[in-house]
């Protein structure tokens, strides 16, 4: 008897039955065989469902792992289930593929993981399903005689068309039944079962069993009585020398756990083996390293051989960057080498794993990159690098340049080629690379593991280090090099933090107002003009009559109705103004630089604000200068060919002269031919700003008629200079995709919905619906997904619906950054979803006891565009609510339940709403109000200035320099020491110069003391006798412990005239509470005057 016998009374489940009963009785004969037939009765029952089931559609191909990964299959079975199926088919592999020695636990994990598929099917599929309990107990009870392999196999299609008459019938018993089945959550408590799950990890990392993974090794002079310890698990080479040791047993909660006793292991193997394994700490889920050179750190999983033989053989030849020499012929100016060493400095010397480069558009940010990749390989430091950037042109043209300047260093475009993957420098956008993490395989195993790259260099850091893609650093664990031009500076999304840089201090800077001053690259003026229109708008009352007159016919409604004013922010959007873009043109070609001596506009970009914008330039051009034909072209994502269009506007000799661009010329192309650039539309981001600035700030020799480039003009007509000098224009905040956004809003009505003004029947039914939903769509996550994978942890704590029943204000902010943004599309209406959107939006305001004006006033919106349809037979049905809210009182006395109740019947009559696509051209007389010239004003910097540097630089290191530590703890200084700190303030961080312009000359120990203050048991052991005094009043001590809380907040105590003032005078002056003991006075003055002298030096 088995586990499965009672499916045999199903006669639907006759194709995988028997191969499961198979399996359960030769485990006791060959486990290997056990396993593969539970992956062969699952895959035969998984192809069976998908035979019978409406709801399942075949995959583009029916393999075992591409008809798990389906949705659809997904959402049926749930994430539990899914991840015990999972399990089985990576030990059927295993069984199937390599002659690895499977565990009995493993197997027997395997068998009842079938089982409660196989349960599930016959509570979903069955006609008289009766609840079974796994019975472990009847494994022992097989007997191992004449046993036959089931052997025949059934083609899915075979099935399908076997099955079809009952497709419709067991899909609506599954519908029916499946809300009767009992999830068996998964129990990871034990370590023997949570075992299994980190086996599984091993071996998808390509680690086998028993050859190069040995489990419970044995190590003698552990400090317990027996002095016997049991590594979980040791990792070795070829040469059976240990590689890794991973500790488990401890840290099934929490990984910190198994700290000291992996550090022991590793001793102890460092003693035996005469070189130290890595150590790996791990619970199956959370996975962190110890690699003996970096502090320990988490990373997404466990090394392959490869990673780890390759680790130990790049630090036998690394070697320190003490002395390098830079290759002029690859980074021959100043900057580029200083940039180089200041990196070099970074990883080595301070030890650190990130760095950023900001460098000036134009400054050859790729050149010091590949001088540093060449410093980096030549003193074994790297092996294999990853060039990461978000767009394919800037990925091709970085593969270009490694490849002229580093011939010898094997390169591929994973954008562009698909043969080459195992060369040492790999290219690849985001995207590709999110795509090729899981699918690229090297003889069978998983070439991009976590450990391959040595190096990952990621481009236009500004643009790409905070998009959806951040998921790419979290999976690899390599040293990581940023570059940018233009590092956004926001506290929750800063370029700095992401490379663990203080804000505003990058690991090397270099400026335009720097290169321009060295002469690499070229300033600009730029003329600021105001454009009444798109300054005020367009007022009926300003017009000339006869503007008037065509006004009102072009903007009367069917009411007769027409607006007094049409706001400037509908210009270029849905109002094009002929004369508006006239005098635009007009303007450029009066002011524009020019070559051919005048007679030639030069190369000129115009970034207007969408493709209708684009288009109505280019058309008004071609009516205002028809001798001028191919001046002028559109370039943007709407053409064919586009990458040809900017080959030849990049072309010096080739016409257009005029580009104009909607995104696509922003950032990421190289014309040093461009002479004029013209805003014609608002740019909200400073560094997308700079960034379309560098289109222009390149040198160009003999391109103003035999004289080199020296100065570009600017034309904003939007005021974006005057914007930015008003210190707006910070990078907006990383937007939810739409269903992260609801899942997010309905996470956060939850745990709003728990306080106890909301216990009624309606509102907690209303709360469990949440969850349901909730808890499907975590469960409908792809966990094979690298990107899922990082976020497991939380993954697997809200795929349980018991884990919303209390929830915390923490789980909310957690859930916004770790679960919202994987959350999937639902297949559904977009309008409807929108709506949801909108909804749940108000709920949650009226839940915070706040208003939401503007919500409000868009839902009565939405309601007054659905009313006008009303002859709609859907939204006549709803008349009643929807005069309530657009006539009555009904939306200002809603409470939570009226508003779900208007998100439930008025969702889907959202897609009714007539979409019009309204334009208006018009041709009224616009006005320039006003037209400046500016320089540049390079001056004013983003990068933090010397006093910034100083002040962060002694606050980090207050207890690992000795001079600060010592001025902190009011030890006394000497020569040597003062000769320290003029050596850091006035070398290492900038000038002495630099110094006295913003300090004046004041001492350098009463700087930094001033900085770090006094630590406080220094200053309580400096005052100790007049505070263990007995005989002073409790007012003289309060007193004396006012200057210790001074002097610990400001370091030294010089203007003595602040004890005359609050709080020092709370109990008296200073002659009321010593004017009969001058000499304790006089005494704590002493001790105050030694505090202050320690902190220079005589």
């Amino acid at each position: 008897m088995t586990n499965f016998d009672y499916l045999k009374s199903e006669k639907e489940f006759e194709s995988f039955v028997d191969i499961a009963i198979t399996a359960e009785k030769v485990f006791n004969i060959d486990i290997g065989t056990c396993v593969f037939n539970c992956r062969r009765a699952m895959e035969m029952a998984i192809k069976w469902m998908y035979s019978v089931d409406n709801d399942l559609e075949v995959p583009y191909q029916d393999s075992l792992y591409s008809l798990m990964h389906t949705d659809e299959f997904r959402d049926i079975i749930g994430v539990d289930l899914w991840r015990r199926l999972d399990l089985i088919r990576r030990y059927g592999n295993d069984a199937a593929h390599t002659s690895n020695k499977i565990s009995e636990n493993a197997a027997k994990l395997c068998l009842k993981n079938l089982f409660y598929f196989t349960d599930f099917i016959a509570c979903c599929y069955g006609k008289s399903y009766q609840a079974k309990e796994y019975d472990e107990s009847l494994l022992t009870n097989q007997k191992s005689k004449n046993i036959e392999i089931e052997g025949k196999e059934i083609k899915l299609n075979d099935l399908i068309e076997e099955n079809k008459a009952l497709k419709q019938e067991l899909t609506l018993r599954r519908e029916q039944q499946h809300r009767d089945y009992v999830p068996k959550p998964l129990d990871l408590s034990e370590y023997k079962t949570r075992k299994i799950y980190i086996d599984s990890m091993l071996i998808d990392a390509g680690w086998v069993e028993g050859k190069d993974w040995i489990n419970e090794v044995e190590l003698a002079g552990m400090p317990n009585k027996s002095e016997v310890g049991y590594a979980d698990y040791v990792l070795y080479d070829d040469s059976h020398k240990p590689l890794a040791v991973i500790e488990a047993k401890r840290t099934c909660v929490n990984v910190s756990k198994g700290r000291q006793q992996a550090k022991l292991y590793a001793d102890l193997l460092e003693k035996k083996y005469k070189r130290r394994p890595v150590i790996f700490l791990t619970n199956g889920f959370e996975t962190r390293i110890d690699d003996g050179q970096y502090p320990e750190r988490k990373v997404s999983s466990i090394y392959s051989k490869r990673d780890l033989e390759k680790l130990f053989n790049l630090r036998r030849m690394k070697s320190h960057l003490n002395y390098i020499q830079v290759n002029k012929e690859i980074a021959g100016r100043y900057y580029q080498e200083a940039a180089i060493k200041a990196v070099c400095e970074a990883f080595d010397k301070r030890n650190r794993r990130k760095a950023l480069l900001v460098m000036a558009t134009g400054s050859g940010k790729t050149r010091t990159v590949i001088g540093l990749v060449d410093i980096l390989l030549q003193n074994g430091w790297i092996k294999n690098i990853l060039f990461l950037a978000d767009r394919n042109s800037l990925v091709t043209q970085a593969k270009r340049s490694f490849n002229n300047m580093l011939k010898d260093l094997s390169n591929t475009n994973l954008v562009e080629e698909k043969d080459n993957y195992n060369a040492h420098a790999v290219f690849s956008t985001y995207q590709t690379m999110m795509g090729c993490i899981d699918s690229i395989k090297d003889e069978g195993k998983k070439l991009f593991t976590c450990g391959h790259f040595d190096l990952i260099i990621c481009d236009e850091a500004h643009r790409s280090i905070y998009n959806k893609y951040r998921d790419v650093f979290n999976y690899f664990d390599a040293p990581m090099i940023g570059l940018t031009a233009t590092p956004k500076d926001e506290i929750d999304k800063n370029t700095y933090d992401v490379f663990e840089l203080e804000n505003g201090v990058p690991t090397y800077g270099y400026e335009l107002s720097q290169a321009v001053k060295d002469g690499y690259l070229v300033d600009f003026l730029s003329l600021e003009t105001q454009v009444k229109f798109m300054e005020e708008g367009i007022n009926w009352d300003e017009l000339s009559d006869e503007d008037k007159r065509i006004y009102e016919d072009t903007f009367t409604d069917e009411n007769g109705n027409f607006p007094k004013k049409i706001d400037s922010s509908a210009l270029n959007k849905w109002v094009f103004n002929n004369d508006t873009i006239k005098k635009v043109l007009q303007i450029l070609f009066k002011d524009g630089l020019k070559i051919d001596y005048g007679q030639k506009i030069g190369k000129t970009i115009i970034f207007a604000k969408n493709h209708e914008h684009a288009e109505k330039i280019y058309d008004v051009f071609n009516k205002e200068y028809p001798h001028l034909t191919g001046y002028a072209k559109v370039i943007d994502n709407y053409i064919n060919y586009a990458q040809s269009a900017i080959d030849e506007f990049s072309d010096p000799n080739k016409l257009p002269q005029i580009a104009i661009s909607v995104d696509m010329l922003d950032t990421g192309i190289d014309v040093p031919e461009v002479l004029n650039l013209v805003f014609f539309k608002k740019v909200m981001s400073k560094a997308k700003f700079w960034q379309m600035i560098g289109r222009c700030t390149r040198l160009c020799p003999y391109l103003m008629d035999g004289s080199d480039k020296k100065i570009f003009y600017i034309f904003d007509f939007c005021g974006n200079f005057e914007f930015f000098r008003m210190n707006k224009g910070n990078a907006s905040s990383n937007t939810l995709p739409i269903q992260g956004a609801i899942f997010n809003l309905k996470f956060q009505i939850a745990y709003k919905l728990q306080d106890i003004a909301y216990q009624t029947e309606e509102l907690i039914s209303w709360r469990n619906e949440l969850v349901d939903y909730m808890v499907g769509k975590v469960q409908e996550l792809n966990r094979e997904n690298f990107a899922v994978r990082q976020h497991l942890k939380y993954v697997d704590l809200f795929s349980n619906p018991d884990n919303y029943i209390t929830l915390s204000y923490e789980d909310s902010l957690m859930v916004s950054q770790e679960l919202a943004p994987l959350i999937l599309p639902d297949e559904d209406e977009i309008t409807a979803v929108r709506f949801d959107a909108l909804m749940h939006g108000i709920e949650l305001a009226f839940l915070a006891g706040k208003k939401y004006t503007k919500g409000r006033t868009d839902l009565v919106k939405k309601v007054e565009d659905i009313s006008k349809v009303s002859n709609i037979p859907e939204i006549k049905a709803q008349s009643e609510l929807i005069n309530q809210i657009l006539h009555t009182t009904y939306l200002k006395d809603a409470g939570i339940n009226e508003f779900e109740y208007i998100r439930k019947k008025l969702r889907e009559l959202i897609k009714y709403i007539p979409k019009q696509h309204i334009r208006f051209d018009t041709n009224f007389e616009d006005d320039i109000l006003s037209s400046e010239w500016h320089e540049s004003n390079l001056e004013s910097d983003d990068l933090k200035n010397y006093r910034n540097k100083v002040e962060y630089y002694i606050r980090k290191h207050v207890t690992d320099n000795p001079v600060i530590l010592k001025l902190k703890t009011n030890k006394p200084m000497n020569k040597n020491d003062l000769n320290d700190l003029e050596h850091v303030l006035w070398d290492e961080l900038g000038t002495k110069e630099q110094y006295y312009s913003e300090y004046g000359d004041k001492p350098l120990g009463e700087f930094v003391r001033e900085i770090v203050g006094l630590d406080m048991n220094s200053a309580k052991e400096a005052f100790a006798v007049y505070l263990n005094d007995t005989n002073l009043s409790e007012n003289q001590i309060y007193f004396v412990n006012q200057i210790i809380e001074y002097i610990v907040r400001n370091g030294v105590l010089k203007d003595l005239s602040v004890l005359q003032e609050s709080p020092f005078t709370d109990k008296g002056t200073v002659v009321d509470l010593f004017g009969d003991d001058i000499g304790i006075w006089q005494g704590i003055s002493g001790v105050i005057q030694s505090i202050n002298q320690n902190a220079l030096f005589v």
